[in-house]
């Protein structure tokens, strides 16, 4: 005898109500396993998908304001290396004796030392809105007071 005709056979001499209950039971636990292996994890990914969609659009958003952003200074027409230069010089002589310019070709190297963040914010901006330059490089560590010693390099093209 196998095992399946021993369990029929055991199956077959459980009384009627016992055989109820035991597919009862059966049934409860199938239940149960369909809930936690299916139903649940769904409800909770159609619960939180509201919140999802929100903060996925609110990337999207940002995603289309840099690209229009970029789009806008794709379209500036480029400026002269020398008036790169001037510009950028300019810009430089804003920080006092905290920033340092160096101009090797097409590449600029600004040597930082005790800047401010909200400076050195501003000072990127600037760069990359009116000369045009891009940077390459920054090599920026920030120092006990807070403010920022280092390099950042821009290319001029």
């Amino acid at each position: 005898m196998n095992f399946s005709s021993l369990l029929l056979a055991r199956w077959q001499a459980l009384a009627r109500r016992e055989r109820q209950w035991l597919l009862g039971a059966a049934l409860l636990v199938l239940a149960a396993l369909v809930w936690w292996l299916a139903i649940s994890p769904a409800l909770l990914t159609l619960r939180s998908a509201a919140s999802q969609r929100l903060l996925l659009d609110a990337q999207l958003q940002q995603m289309h304001s840099l690209q229009a952003q970029a789009k806008a200074l794709q379209a500036q027409p480029r400026i002269a290396v020398d008036e790169a230069r001037r510009l950028l010089d300019a810009s430089v002589k804003s920080f006092g004796a905290t920033a340092q310019l160096q101009i090797a070709g097409d590449r600029a190297t600004v040597t930082f030392k005790g800047a401010s963040a909200d400076a050195l914010a501003q000072w990127l901006l600037q760069v990359r809105l009116n000369v045009r330059a891009v940077p390459g490089e920054a090599r920026l560590l920030r120092g006990a007071s807070g403010n920022w010693d280092g390099t950042v390099t821009l290319n001029l093209k």
